[in-house]
């Protein structure tokens, strides 16, 4: 069941309501009685070690020192 609260609740309440929904908990924020929004978690990415594997190679030209004008702009001259 969802916890409904009006909009003046959600602004003086916004603390507790965040952590209601972050803990899994549906928080629905009405206007006049009627829902307007949904507040809930943002589900975080789970990133797997090697996931990019064989996505890039690198050529021999990346191995290649840099054209001096490249190095001079890198370095600060001009």
């Amino acid at each position: 069941m969802a916890l409904t609260v009006n909009v003046h609740e959600a602004k003086t309440q916004l603390s507790r309501l965040l952590e209601a929904a972050a803990k899994g908990e549906e928080v629905v924020i009405a206007r006049n009685g009627e829902p307007v929004a949904r507040l809930v978690p943002i589900a975080r990415a789970r990133r797997a070690p090697g996931a990019a594997r064989g996505r890039g190679r690198l050529t021999p030209g990346f191995f290649e020192p840099l054209p001096d004008e490249w190095l001079n702009t890198l370095e600060g001259g001009r």
